[in-house]
C-alpha cells in the first residue's frame, strides 16, 4: 500500500524548505529527511538524543553505530543526520 507519492518535485523540494528541514542546530535542527519520507526493504530507526535532546532518523545500522559513537564523544557538541549537502546555506538558518 503506497501512502503517497515519493517523485521529488519542485513543490516537494519548496515544501522541505519552508518547513525548515536541513536548518537549525541543537533540539531545533530538523532533519532533510525523516523515515517516513523514504521507503526502506531495510532498518530504520529513530533513536533520541541525549546531546540534542531530540529523536534522530536513521536509515541504516552503519548510521545508528556512528550516532552512537558521536553521542559519546565529548568533542561532538551537536549531530545532525540527513543534512542537504546539496545546499549548505541552510546550515546557516
Amino acid at each position: 500500500m503506497v501512502r503517497g507519492r515519493r517523485e521529488w518535485t519542485e513543490a516537494k523540494y519548496e515544501r522541505y524548505i519552508k518547513e525548515g528541514r536541513g536548518r537549525g542546530s541543537g533540539k531545533h535542527y530538523k532533519p532533510w529527511l525523516t523515515i517516513q519520507d523514504v521507503p526502506s526493504k531495510g532498518r530504520a530507526s529513530r533513536t533520541p538524543g541525549w546531546k540534542t535532546n531530540r529523536v534522530h532518523h536513521f536509515f541504516s545500522d552503519h548510521e545508528k553505530r556512528l550516532f552512537y559513537l558521536f553521542e559519546w564523544s565529548d568533542i561532538v557538541t551537536d549531530i545532525r543526520e540527513q543534512f542537504p549537502l546539496d545546499n549548505l546555506d541552510l546550515a546557516t538558518g
